[in-house]
């Protein structure tokens, strides 16, 4: 297994540790995953992320390069703003969802740990032009500091205003005297920011100590990954390989705000317009179970009027509020919230409502 350069420090910690797409990284610390998540959710919290995966695009064509891989609209960018995005494979169905970084030279693209391998060998196979493309993955480290008080406690290690980084824009700089990148992004919807600097455990362990000193006051806790899922699921955020992949289009998924049809051609754009034509058949949706000692599980499947309608895709305990959450995929006339459905657990069907997502 890989380690990042904070493998030390979450032994030293205590983790409990876990393979995660090659990585040898946190699930947990010595307080728990509900702990870990309120302490996010009302105060700060260090998460170790820098399984991401990092990928530089530069040359002449570089932009034209990023409008016919990915659905958004890059052409909204401008250096020092970030974007949320997608890849889709010709069909329409999801490769990635990923985050694009625009620089005065160049662009960076975020893609999700598992999929490192298999997105830059298809964007490899896309190049064209005046088009570099650059695997900086094991030269990252990055960090995301999260919650209420995370501004208030990197204010205190650079001279750059945070205050007035606008969500999805970064800025370039020094904070606890390293050179990195700065942005106002994150996974947990809370206030936050993403740390990317070079891959050293020197300087990774000069950032976490930094980190944790200038929090200590506001009650900063490291979080492992099963924390930073129960984050996202509140929150309604995708998971890759849960709520989307390869089998769903972004329109089903409810990502048809990122999804810019009218910019020009992209690879999938006539299998995600042919959707809209012929009419969306299934939505992703959220739910409450109103057994409360029914946590979703991934694969369950999802009924309503006798017939199935769906599976779950992704569901746990929410820590905010102490009941069971999941989102999955139903039939598009079961989508509205209020709607009654049952999850299939163990032979028996269980009560839950579909809601309007975020649950918090």
């Amino acid at each position: 297994m890989k380690r990042t350069p904070f493998n030390a420090i979450h032994h030293e910690l205590s983790a409990k540790m876990v393979e995660f797409a090659g990585f040898e990284m946190p699930i947990q610390y010595k307080n728990g995953i509900i702990y870990e998540h309120k302490s996010v959710r009302t105060r700060v919290g260090v998460f170790d992320v820098t399984h991401m995966g990092e990928f530089v695009i530069r040359g002449n064509d570089a932009f034209n390069f990023i409008q016919y891989v990915t659905i958004n609209d890059a052409g909204k960018l401008y250096p020092g703003k970030v974007q949320y995005s997608a890849m889709c494979y010709e069909n329409g169905g999801i490769i990635d969802d990923l985050l694009v970084y625009r620089f005065e030279d160049k662009f960076m693209l975020v893609v999700n740990a598992a999929n490192i391998e298999k997105d830059f060998n298809w964007l490899k196979s896309h190049l064209n032009g005046d088009v570099e493309l650059e695997d900086v993955s094991d030269k990252t480290a990055l960090l995301a500091v999260q919650g209420p008080f995370s501004l208030k406690t990197l204010q205190k290690l650079t001279e750059i205003d945070l205050s007035t980084l606008e969500y999805y824009s970064f800025v370039t700089g020094k904070l606890a005297d390293v050179e990195m990148i700065i942005s106002r992004t994150g996974y947990t919807g809370e206030l936050g920011f993403e740390l990317y600097f070079h891959w050293d455990e020197q300087l990774a362990r000069r950032v976490w100590n930094a980190i944790f000193e200038a929090g200590a006051e506001f009650g900063i806790e490291p979080v492992g990954l099963a924390a930073r899922d129960t984050l996202r699921l509140e929150k309604g955020y995708c998971l890759y390989g849960n709520d989307i992949d390869q089998t769903t289009n972004p329109i089903e998924a409810g990502l048809g705000w990122i999804t810019k049809l009218n910019k020009g051609n992209f690879i999938g754009r006539e299998a995600i317009m042919k959707v809209k034509e012929d009419g969306i058949k299934r939505r992703l949706v959220g739910f409450i179970s109103k057994f409360e000692k029914l946590i979703p599980r991934k694969g369950y499947s999802l009924f309503a009027e006798g017939k199935n309608i769906g599976n779950v895709t992704s569901g746990n305990l929410s820590p905010i509020l102490n009941k069971p959450i999941g989102m999955g995929y139903v039939s598009e006339i079961f989508k509205e919230p209020g709607t009654i459905i049952h999850i299939e657990a163990r032979g028996n069907l269980y009560e839950a409502e579909v809601i309007k997502m975020p649950f918090v």
